[in-house]
Order: structure tokens, then C-alpha cells, then sequence
């Protein structure tokens, strides 16, 4: 499928565009772009930097992809942002490259459903099949893990961690890390109960389910230390025939590589 380029469009010669993409009109694509095939980008986009974007992906109108980091710190340095396959990113998201705080690059991964207006900023990391709703500002260095939910007009501190299958509620304030499979909302935030229509929807035994509430109960409603609680999370192995071990493996790693302190 040969590409297709709306003639008001300005794609400068050195981009790299695979077969199948489309490229709307007033579109501009800057001479360190990769993007991948079947790639639609709408019109009055701005895609520059050393911006790689994968397959299948959909760009709505508006957005800017790939545009230097905010951070007084930067110098011009040539960091990067790396886009997966099949994401919708709609109007007026804002994604900034990396900084050399880290590796110098910002990451999205793959089958994420990213709504109007949310910033991603330098050196982010969000995992796959994501939704982050209208509004929602991830500021540097946040990470957020494959199938989190982040609710309409929530701001996320930096440094943040936000775990697997987590869901945030409404305008929430994101200041600590939010545990795997919880859902916080409220001001301050915290943490409601376990992300049962979530896990339900992706296909969660009721044995997981059942473990992944015993964690919740241990760590969140038990009056225990954080240190104790991880005691008996870690004790969970085995339980329903060892169905969750893994679920409760991601606990453990995660809440061992808090950076912020966890929400409870």
C-alpha cells in the first residue's frame, strides 16, 4: 500500500515513512522520524525530534509528538520518544523525548487508548493497553504499568509509579506510588478497594481474584506495618493451588521498588 501525503502536508525528505501511512493535511514531520506502517497521522500534527513511532498507530488531529523536553536542565541534548503499534492518541496530546536523567528516552508501549489533551513528559514510561482519559498530565520519570486506567483530569507526580492494573479515579492527585490492581481516587487519594471490574474484564479466574483481595486486606485494611503486611503477601504463594503467584510476585517486586511511598 503506497503512502499516502496530503499536499499541504510538509514531510521533510529525511523522515522515514513506512508503506500504508497516511499523513493528513497541515501535518509536519520533522527529519528524525520513524513511523511505522499503517500509521495515520490527522491534520495540523506536529511529529519532530528523534521520534520512532510503530505500526497501526492512530494520530489525531493537533497533537504534538516529539517536541523537546520541559526541564530547565536540558540543553539540547539527542534524546528520543519510542511510540509502540496500534495506540490512539487523540487531539492536543503532548508528548515530550527523554532527558539524560535516564536512558534519555520516552516510552509508550503498544494498544494504549490515550484521550484529549493528556501530556506525557520526559523519560515517562507507560506500559500497554493503557487508557488515560482527558487530561491526564503524567509529569517526568513516571512509570505506569500495561493495563492501568488513569482517570479524566488526574495529575502525576514526578517520579511516580503507578502498578499493573490499577485504576486512578477522577481528578486525582498522584503523589505516592499506586499499588497493582487497587483502585485510589479521593483527595487526599487513597486506596478504595481491589480493581474488580478490571480484572474481571481481562479475564481473572475468581481463585486470582480472591488472592489479589486477600492482598488488598493485608496490606490496606489490616492495621499492619507496611513490613509486616509484605510478610504475609509474600506468604499468599501456593494459595488457590498457586493460581496468583504471580499476581502476588508483582505486588512484591513492586512495593520493594516504591520510589515515593505507596498510597494506602
Amino acid at each position: 500500500m503506497a503512502r499516502d501525503i496530503h499536499p499541504t502536508a510538509i514531510v521533510d525528505p529525511a523522515a522515514e515513512l513506512d508503506e500504508g501511512v497516511v499523513i493528513g493535511p497541515y501535518a509536519v514531520i520533522g527529519p528524525d522520524v520513524r513511523i511505522g506502517a499503517g500509521t495515520r497521522v490527522g491534520p495540523h500534527a506536529v511529529i519532530e525530534g528523534r521520534t520512532t513511532i510503530g505500526r497501526d498507530n492512530r494520530i489525531f488531529q493537533f497533537a504534538s509528538l516529539g517536541a523537546m523536553p520541559q526541564d530547565m536542565a536540558h540543553r539540547g541534548e539527542p534524546t528520543a520518544l519510542v511510540i509502540g503499534d496500534r495506540n490512539t492518541i487523540r487531539e492536543f496530546c503532548t508528548f515530550n523525548t527523554g532527558t539524560l536523567k535516564e536512558e534519555g528516552v520516552t516510552r509508550v508501549g503498544s494498544d494504549n487508548w490515550i484521550m484529549a489533551y493528556v501530556h506525557i513528559a520526559h523519560d515517562v514510561r507507560l506500559g500497554d493497553h493503557t487508557v488515560l482519559a482527558n487530561n491526564a498530565t503524567l509529569a517526568g520519570h513516571v512509570h505506569v504499568g500495561d493495563w492501568a486506567t488513569i482517570g479524566g483530569l488526574t495529575g502525576v507526580h514526578q517520579f511516580v509509579h503507578i502498578g499493573a492494573h490499577a485504576m486512578v479515579g477522577f481528578q486525582g492527585h498522584v503523589a505516592q506510588d499506586v499499588a497493582p490492581f487497587m483502585t485510589v481516587d479521593g483527595n487526599p487519594l487513597a486506596v478504595r478497594s481491589v480493581n474488580l471490574v478490571g480484572l474481571k474484564r481481562r479475564g481473572f479466574s475468581a481463585e486470582r481474584i480472591a488472592v489479589v483481595r486477600q492482598v488488598h486486606k493485608l496490606i490496606f485494611r489490616s492495621g499492619l506495618t507496611l513490613e509486616q503486611a509484605m510478610a504475609q503477601v509474600q506468604a499468599l504463594k501456593g494459595e488457590q493451588g498457586g493460581v496468583a503467584d504471580g499476581d502476588v510476585q508483582t505486588v512484591l517486586d513492586f512495593v520493594a521498588g516504591a520510589t515515593r511511598g505507596l498510597v494506602r
